[in-house]
């Protein structure tokens, strides 16, 4: 899935929590965050005092309405599995909500039944076994990729246009954010020059023919962005069937293994996943 095509409170999660209430939580609106500047209205003609006003009135109600758009982030965690077409559609749908100013930048959770998805990149050579699952063109960059279930796939709606209009600095960020929740359960996760994702060093493993230490992709990144929203996202190996991935070339990359964090002898739950994931969102991206 690998290609390319502020700060809020940090709100900590008891890891008792079920993951399924995770959907109902939300990012409080902070309104001691309102910064107030010095302003005279004693040059101004009183219909533009009366307008300064209203309009200041105006905006604290939606402030205290707490609907003003970028101040909430929208979780949601979806419990069993979730087809891909019906992703996709409603990804959709919520960025064409975002672009008309209806709706606020969401993160979506879910798994996925087993599939391949062919970005935009995608070499036909690199599809393995056609006959082994469905195949789903994408419009995310990047090429063939695996889905399934035991893999927890954070879908970003964001909104670059107020987080900054640059595509590198935005998979840098994404990569950030996996790699702090790798480090939540002591695994080093690290970037590669030319292979976007993140990847774990496996010294349990044999060396690879140039003598270099044995590398495992554990995290796919794959985007696409429309007019500066962004939509799909991560894939991150929590426990899925990790010979599904033979199917493919992963991402048009070969001569590398891939990983999960039970592959690496971690008991992680996708529960224990998913407060990873929201806890290190909010210290890499804000909000």
């Amino acid at each position: 899935m690998a290609g390319f095509l502020v700060r809020s409170r940090r709100l900590e999660l008891p890891r008792e929590l079920p993951h399924y209430d995770l959907n109902v939580a939300r990012l409080p609106f902070r309104h001691d965050r309102i910064r107030w500047a010095p302003y005279s209205t004693a040059n101004l003609p009183c219909e533009a005092v009366c307008s300064s006003f209203y309009y200041l009135a105006r905006a604290l109600c939606i402030c205290a309405g707490n609907r003003q758009r970028g101040a909430v982030m929208d979780w949601r965690i979806s419990d069993g599995l979730t087809e891909y077409p019906a992703a996709v559609a409603a990804m959709e749908a919520h960025v064409a909500a975002m672009h008309a100013g209806d709706a606020d930048e969401k993160v979506w959770l879910l798994e996925h039944p087993p599939l391949y998805t062919a970005g935009t990149s995608a070499k036909p050579a690199d599809l393995l076994r056609p006959d082994r699952f469905e195949v789903f063109t994408s419009q995310r960059g990047g090429e063939y990729t695996y889905h399934g279930p035991g893999q927890r796939v954070a879908y970003t709606m964001l909104n670059l246009n107020r987080r900054g209009r640059d595509v590198r600095k935005f998979v840098c960020l994404l990569e950030d954010w996996i790699i702090a929740t790798l480090a939540d359960f002591n695994v080093k996760g690290e970037r590669r020059r030319g292979r976007v994702g993140v990847w774990v060093l496996r010294p349990d493993k044999p060396p690879l023919p140039d003598g270099s230490p044995a590398e495992d992709k554990i995290a796919a990144i794959g985007i696409r962005l429309r007019r500066w929203i962004s939509f799909h996202g991560i894939a991150l190996n929590v426990e899925p069937d990790l010979a599904h991935f033979d199917g493919i070339v992963p991402c048009g990359i070969s001569g590398y293994g891939v990983t999960s964090l039970v592959d690496l002898g971690l008991p992680v739950t996708m529960a224990d996943v998913d407060i990873a994931l929201k806890r290190n969102f909010e210290a890499v991206f804000g909000n």
